[in-house]
Formats: structure tokens, C-alpha cells, sequence
């Protein structure tokens, strides 16, 4: 008989980690993960994990005649510094990827008579500001506004939203047979800071980079301005966001995609909080000028409130609660033990 499984892919990524230690607190979850790098020490007995591609469709389906996949937690990504690189691996991992999991999970509604959840991380990075001056007006932006994203990260990322609409809403919608049911439900992240997992090639990384290279005694040259303006939020308000979606009732959701945030602050905003923790430290700003024009088309702030208003979400941490107890002790205590 096959077993009833949470499955996790891009387990090994910054959300991954904190996901998976956050799910395996119910015992009665049984996790399945999926990635091209092994876990963490830690973190490997939490979960049945397979090092594989997203790509390899024999994988998918070997998995699939193993186990039944109740929720889908589809994290595995190529981000948006790595994609600018490679952009046709882009669209295959992050496209390609995508389509392949929605019809592996069409599948396995159709075959068991109900439907399967399908969660979705997106990004800010589906935004697609013209100018600065537009940015600056429209301060807060909703999750219907300025869709017209500049990198292909973003426009893979659209596109991922759009196919989750199209399988929930719509797949096989002139077929005669038993209906497809996917209960398809995305969060559109803001830039995520994560105390515990290094940065991974995000355009957004300068935040943490900040703060792991000071915690090291390093010096930092940041890739853009000093005004450059974005919104952030914290990994375990990310994962609680994931969960808090999943959680939600299906009558109570008036929308499939929603905006989540926490706070919005500069480069320059955090240089100085990070110089209020480390005064030692050493950051310049040395702006890459097509890095800055990414971050220059990405909204100043995210409009949350239809989460807020449908699913009750709220960020533990503001961005004094965010640096003060959760970045910078944990960030200095991981560097204090690698040099003890």
C-alpha cells in the first residue's frame, strides 16, 4: 500500500530547510523531498529525501507508483541572478518544472476522486516597475498591478502563477471524464532573509549578504544603491505564510495568488543597522548598474492586505523584532562557533 506523503521539492534551498523543520513538528506529517543536493545532517532523518532532477519525468513517476501525494510544496526554483545567466535553463527548471508537477498532481486527482493542494512560492520578482518616478508614486502595489516583469525569473514566475490558474480553474475543461480537482494556492514573496542558510544567488541577497559578511569581518560591496528600496521578510514568517495559506478553509479564499510582506527598508537602512550591531563593519556601495535596474523595477512595498483579510495573515517579526532577535544573534552566533 502506498503511503500518504507531503511532498516538498527544492528541499535543500533556504525555505526548504525551514519547511521542512517546521512540517515535521506534526508527527503525524510523513514528508517526502526532492532536490539535486543531499540535506543537512539535521534535517535528513525529518524527511524521505530523493537527490534527483525536477526535470527527470521517470523520477516523477516512480515516485508517484510510491506514494500517494496529498500537498504539493513546489519550492524548486533556478533564482533571479542565476536565470539573467541561463535563461533557457531558467524556463526549463522553473516552467517546464511547474508543468510537470501540476499534471503529476492532475493525476493523481483525477485517480483518487479528490483533490490535491498545490502550493506555489512567487515572487516579487513578477513585478515589473517602468521607472523610479512610478515607483515612488505607486508606494504599495497590488497583486493584479504592474505584472510585467523585466527578468526571466519574473516571467517565469508570472507564468507558474498563470498554469496554476489554468489546472485549478480550468484543465480538461471539454474532457467528458471524472473532473480535475487542484487546489491551486500561491504566496508572492517579498525579497526573504534567512539566519540560518546562506544567500543563494537572489537578486534581493544584499540584505543578508550585509550581514553574514560583517558577522565574518568581512568587508561588503553592495550591488546597488543606497536608496534602492524593496520589501523583506523573514524565513519563518515565509514558511508561516505557506502554512497559514495551506491551512486556510477553500471558501475563505477570494483570490488564488496574494501579496505577503513584512517590511520595506533600504540598502542604506540596513547598512545602518547593521553597522549598530557590528560597528566594525566595512560596507561600500558599489552598484552594478543592470542589478540596480532590477531592483529599481520591483515595487518600494507589497499591498498584503487581501492575505490579511482572507487567511489572517501577520508577520512575527517587524524589522525591529527581525534584526534584533532573530538576524543578528543567530547570524553572530554562527560565526562565533565556526571560530571557537
Amino acid at each position: 500500500m502506498r503511503k500518504h506523503v507531503i511532498f516538498i521539492t527544492g528541499a535543500s534551498g533556504e525555505v526548504g530547510h525551514a519547511l521542512i523543520r517546521r512540517l515535521a513538528e506534526d508527527g503525524g506529517n510523513r514528508l517526502l523531498s526532492l532536490d539535486l543536493h543531499s540535506l543537512p545532517d539535521d534535517i535528513r532523518p525529518l524527511t524521505t529525501h530523493m537527490v534527483g532532477d525536477i526535470l527527470d519525468t521517470s523520477l516523477l513517476g516512480r515516485l508517484v507508483s510510491e506514494y500517494e501525494i496529498d500537498t504539493i510544496y513546489h519550492l524548486a526554483a533556478l533564482l533571479s541572478t542565476r536565470s539573467e545567466f541561463t535563461p533557457e535553463m531558467a524556463h526549463q527548471v522553473n516552467v517546464e518544472g511547474t508543468l510537470d508537477l501540476l499534471k503529476l498532481a492532475a493525476e493523481q486527482s483525477q485517480w483518487r476522486s479528490r483533490p490535491i493542494q498545490f502550493l506555489f512560492p512567487s515572487s516579487i520578482a513578477i513585478y515589473g516597475m517602468p521607472d523610479l518616478e512610478s515607483k515612488n508614486l505607486y508606494n504599495r502595489v497590488r497583486e493584479w498591478e504592474w505584472n510585467q516583469p523585466r527578468t526571466m525569473y519574473g516571467c517565469n514566475k508570472v507564468y507558474g502563477e498563470m498554469l496554476g490558474t489554468y489546472f485549478c480553474n480550468h484543465y480538461r475543461q471539454l474532457a467528458t471524464e471524472q473532473p480535475v480537482h487542484i487546489d491551486f494556492r500561491c504566496v508572492r514573496f517579498p525579497g526573504l532573509i534567512s539566519a540560518f542558510t546562506l544567500p543563494s544567488g537572489g537578486t534581493s541577497d544584499y540584505g543578508p549578504e550585509m550581514i553574514h559578511a560583517a558577522a565574518k569581518g568581512e568587508a561588503y560591496n553592495c550591488f546597488v544603491r543606497e536608496d534602492a528600496r524593496i520589501p523583506f521578510m523573514t524565513m519563518p514568517d515565509a514558511v508561516s505564510a505557506l502554512l497559514t495559506l495551506a491551512a486556510a478553509p477553500r471558501e475563505k479564499l477570494t483570490r488564488l495568488i496574494y501579496n505577503v510582506t513584512s517590511f520595506s527598508l533600504s540598502a542604506g537602512e540596513i547598512r545602518d543597522r547593521v553597522i549598530a550591531a557590528f560597528p566594525a563593519a566595512e560596507i561600500r556601495f558599489e552598484p552594478d548598474a543592470k542589478r540596480q535596474a532590477i531592483i529599481d523595477s520591483w515595487p518600494a512595498d507589497l499591498d498584503d492586505s487581501a492575505a490579511r483579510r482572507d487567511w489572517g495573515w501577520h508577520p512575527q517579526y517587524d524589522v525591529a523584532t527581525a534584526f534584533e532577535e532573530y538576524l543578528i544573534p543567530n547570524i553572530r552566533e554562527r560565526y562565533r562557533e565556526r571560530s571557537a
